[in-house]
């Protein structure tokens, strides 16, 4: 972000929980941010949207465990705009609806510092629209309120008029109100609201967990008692609840409700977290590679220069390719260079990539596999011919060995390497407290990181109770050589049918008696 003279404090929004809710102007802000100071949010995945270059700082808060308190909150909003930084203050919903966000404006006005407010899509909405009920309805009622429920009703703060609410609301809104649930339902009673109003509690709302619960006023502490249904949850009372039974979407997705740790690089995570949350799964990003570029690039530069005497480029992944029309076009050159060289690719994705540059590719295997491209070229008088393989520093020798066996003129080149990067502080929380019911593995690289990167401890919980996906067999070769018991590998080694065997464990009879 441009630097001003003096700084900037943005407050935004996150919305509830779906980052697909983060509003436009949100995700503009941490795309440019300096320093973004985050709550712990519903979905991690909304700090992939902030700027690589910005300084993150976690200030979570939960009941019992606090990162920072809301005064040293504060004083570090104030210091950091201060110090000139353009300050993105990212709060969970609406910054203004039971978010404190007023406060730490005021906070900001006191100090004579800039600072602008981002709405954020209200889970106070969100949620019971994601759960099918409509706040307002033409058939029930025309006024809706939103109420705290996270104090004690008897307490020194603003009186809450449970009359006015019991007789002059149609749909009432409760969030953080779990803990007072009964007495939320006692007092509406007691008031005047008849005890057959339909009630729904939302659990997790917009996000994969979600679950509801629904009932009336004289059951439904009871029903969320027996059920053992915990907070964070919103509280819907109102004749609107009744339209759930028609109009409820979001809840019958094939994965609603299950857990995956994608293991991927950042950049190539999206395909993957995208089909899986297309079919309701909730995605932990845990990217245990960073690919970069090698520095010593003086084979692959060589080969450049000569580059119309190949035959063939081999390309093994979306990396090779990637790194490797980056390459040329640092050197200066374009695709021109390829001249008459055709293009093999080990794998449909790789394959994609290829095409989407607008160039031919001339051999794809049908096993997504270097054998696979073994067998495809030992059906053809390949002896003599000059090939390239640019790819990682570390990698199979299955196809340059075999492809010199043919007779061909092999040429390596290291382009890329892959590294375990840091994992953030949010996700390694949710690794060391959540449930996963899946963790995928696409390389045997994101095998063996996810080892080095994950605490030890935290890999032995997770991998005995999850189920682990494969997307090959040799990814799952490492998968087994570093003692994990493989459950999931598709036919075919793509992103969609590992999406696809993944919901077909779920619903088979044969499925392993994993979560």
């Amino acid at each position: 972000m441009v630097k001003n003279r003096g700084g900037k404090v943005y407050l935004v929004g996150a919305g509830p929980g779906d980052p697909g809710l983060l509003t436009l102007r949100g995700r503009e802000l941490l795309s440019r941010a300096d320093v973004v100071i985050y709550d712990r949010l519903a979905s991690p995945r909304i700090m992939e949207f902030v700027n690589p270059e910005a300084e993150r700082i976690y200030v979570g808060k939960r009941i019992g465990r606090h990162v920072a308190n809301q005064q040293e909150i504060n004083d570090l909003i104030v210091k950091k705009a201060k110090e000139g930084k353009q300050v993105v203050r990212l709060k969970g919903g609406d910054p203004f609806i039971f978010g404190r966000g007023g406060e730490e404006a005021q906070i900001l006005a006191g100090h004579g510092l800039p600072f602008e407010i981002v709405p954020g899509v209200t889970s106070a909405i969100a949620v019971p629209a994601y759960a099918g009920i409509p706040l307002t309805h033409r058939s029930f009622t025309a006024s809706v309120a939103f109420i705290t429920g996270h104090r004690r009703f008897d307490s020194s703060e603003a009186p809450v008029d449970w009359e006015g609410l019991a007789k002059g609301v149609g749909t009432l809104v409760f969030l953080m109100g779990m803990s007072n649930l009964r007495n939320i339902a006692e007092n509406l009673m007691r008031f005047g609201r008849n005890p057959d109003t339909p009630v729904a509690v939302i659990r997790w709302g917009t996000t994969p967990l979600q679950e509801s619960i629904t009932g009336n006023l004289s059951n439904i502490a009871d029903r969320v008692k027996e059920n053992n249904f915990k907070p964070p949850a919103i509280i819907v009372v109102g004749d609107v609840c009744s339209v759930r039974e028609d109009i409820n979407w979001f809840e019958k997705q094939p994965l609603l409700g299950k857990k995956v740790l994608v293991t991927r690089t950042r950049q190539q995570a999206s395909s993957l977290v995208r089909l899986l949350e297309r079919k309701g799964a909730g995605c932990i990003e845990c990217p245990t590679i960073e690919v970069r570029m090698v520095e010593d690039l003086s084979i692959l530069d060589e080969a450049i220069g000569r580059m119309q005497e190949f035959d063939w480029i081999i390309f093994s992944s979306t990396n090779a390719v990637k790194f490797f029309f980056a390459r040329i076009d640092q050197l200066g050159k374009d695709i021109r260079a390829l001249g008459n060289t055709k293009l093999a690719a080990v794998g449909a994705s790789t394959a994609d990539f290829i095409r989407r540059l607008h160039l031919k590719v001339d051999a794809v295997p049908e096993d997504f596999r270097a054998e696979g491209l073994l067998d495809l070229f030992g059906q053809q008088d390949v002896k003599g011919k000059k090939v390239l393989i640019p790819r990682a520093v570390v990698a199979r020798e299955v196809l340059p060995k075999g492809l010199s066996a043919m007779g061909m003129d092999v040429t390596v080149a290291p382009l890329y390497e892959t590294i375990p990067p840091e994992i953030a502080p949010q996700t390694l929380e949710l690794l060391e407290e959540e449930e996963i019911d899946v963790v995928t593995f696409t390389s045997s690289s994101t095998v063996k990181n996810f080892f080095k990167t994950v605490p030890e401890n935290v890999v032995n919980r997770i991998t005995t109770v999850s189920r682990i996906a494969c997307i090959g067999p040799v990814t799952a070769r490492t998968a087994r050589n570093m003692g994990l018991e493989v459950h999931i590998m598709p036919e075919k080694s793509t992103v969609p049918a590992l999406v696809d065997a993944i919901e077909n464990s779920f619903h088979s009879s044969s499925s392993t008696g994993k979560r």
